[in-house]
Order: structure tokens, then C-alpha cells, then sequence
């Protein structure tokens, strides 16, 4: 896999300038400086040249060992119904220190989670949780949603993977197979600013509903910014907006 497709890593600005010509690499992701890859604050921590490369682990290739293979196998059988392959539903697959992820292309997300849930060979009967990621450097691949998934039936967990755009932060919504996921998708919004589409009531779940910007996301301002609770109010309970 090139990494003209960005998968799991993508050209970064910068990496050229850290990586020898001619030594192996792997896919980078980030190349970050100073102690916290923060700028414009001043660094008084001493480390203001430290340079760090954030490498991911790069694709992998069959076989991937363990029931991994099972599961790769269980997926590539039940797309098949739906007229998919493997190869087409995702990107990329990473096996990597005893971990399984698949990144998967965003229009066939639900697809591929609807399977992992309803396969009796797969059985991913429990969503953890989203979590976003901001690769400021990714170019068109700045934001990630992880998931993570459990199978209570086989004891094993895989992750899946989904990238946006900071141009078009848009991914789909997994809250109609996996209704837990409801509030994290929310937070995941909230903190980051990736956009669920068809998500059932996508409003802020930390922040007020008037707060500017993303809290976590790398270009953030750490720091010297104004006070934005002043003046806040709450509106008694009967004035609220809805959040179905």
C-alpha cells in the first residue's frame, strides 16, 4: 500500500527533512516539535528544537496469525451478500502487537458494522466507544474516528478506523446499529468537530452550545485564551433544547 493513499499514514510536511534518504520507514503521520508540538505560546521548557516523528505501524499482509485470519476470512464471506469484498470495504488491515485494525472506507461503514455485530462467526455484540484523533500534518486524512469493538461471544476486540477531512469533517454515524454509541459520537463532535452524519441529535455534550471551536483538536490554543464561560446562563429545565 502506497502512501499516496494514506494508509494508515499519508505524506507529511516535514517528514523529508527527518527521514535519510533510502532508510526504511514507516508510515509518518506527524512530525511534531518542541516538548508538547505546541507553537506561538513560547516554549520555556528547554525543548523548543526537539523534533519527534510519529510513525504508525504499516499495513499488513495475510497471514495475519491467530483468528485474525477468522475474522478477515468471517468478514470477506458475509460481505459477499452484500456484493462487497473485503479488499472493497476497506483500506487497509493492520495487525500489529496482538491488535486488529481495519480501516474502513466511510461508505461502507455501516455495512461493515452491521457484520461485525450480526455474523455469528464475528458477534461484535458491543460498541465501546468512538474516540477522534487530529493529524494537523495528515493532509486530507486530518481527522479519525476510532472505534473500538467486543466480542463477548468470542472474547476478542478489533478496532475500525474512518478518516475525514478538516475541509469536510464528515463520517457516517454507527448509532443506528450500535445505539451505545449515541453520546461518545457526541463527545467525539463536541471535542473534535467530526460531523456523524444521520446521528439522531448531534449537539455538544461537554462544551456550551455557543462555544467556538474544538477543544482537542492540535490547532487549538493552549492557553491565553478569553474566559468563554463569563456571562453563561442555564435556562431552566423547561426551556432546554431537546436532545432526541
Amino acid at each position: 500500500m502506497s502512501d499516496a493513499t494514506g494508509v494508515p499514514g499519508a505524506a507529511v510536511s516535514g517528514a523529508s527533512e527527518v527521514v535519510p534518504a533510502g532508510a526504511p520507514t514507516l508510515p509518518v503521520v506527524d512530525v511534531r516539535s518542541g516538548m508538547f508540538g505546541g507553537s506561538g505560546s513560547g516554549d520555556t521548557s528547554g525543548y523548543g528544537h526537539l523534533v519527534r516523528v510519529v510513525e504508525m505501524p504499516p499495513p499488513s499482509a495475510r497471514p495475519y496469525g491467530g483468528w485474525f485470519d477468522e475474522v478477515a476470512d468471517e468478514l470477506d464471506l458475509a460481505l459477499a451478500d452484500d456484493g462487497l469484498s473485503l479488499d472493497q470495504a476497506v483500506e487497509a488491515v493492520v495487525a500489529d502487537r496482538g491488535e486488529l485494525t481495519f480501516y474502513v472506507r466511510p461508505e461502507h461503514l455501516l455495512t461493515f458494522c452491521r457484520r461485525l455485530r450480526d455474523e455469528p462467526g464475528l458477534r461484535f455484540e458491543m460498541c465501546m466507544g468512538v474516540s477522534g484523533v487530529h493529524y494537523p500534518n495528515q493532509t486530507g486524512r486530518e481527522l479519525h474516528a476510532v472505534w473500538h469493538f467486543l466480542s463477548v461471544t468470542h472474547n476478542r476486540r478489533v478496532r475500525v478506523e474512518v478518516t475525514a477531512s478538516d475541509a469536510h469533517p464528515h463520517v457516517p454515524s454507527i448509532v443506528s446499529v450500535y445505539p451505545s454509541d449515541d453520546w461518545h459520537e457526541r463527545e467525539a463532535f463536541d471535542m473534535f468537530g467530526i460531523v456523524f452524519d444521520d446521528h439522531p441529535g448531534l449537539t455538544r455534550i461537554l462544551m456550551p452550545d455557543d462555544w467556538m471551536g474544538h477543544p482537542q483538536r492540535k490547532d487549538y490554543p493552549l492557553g491565553g485564551i478569553p474566559v468563554e464561560y463569563k456571562g453563561a446562563t442555564i435556562p431552566p429545565p423547561d426551556q432546554r433544547r431537546s436532545y432526541t
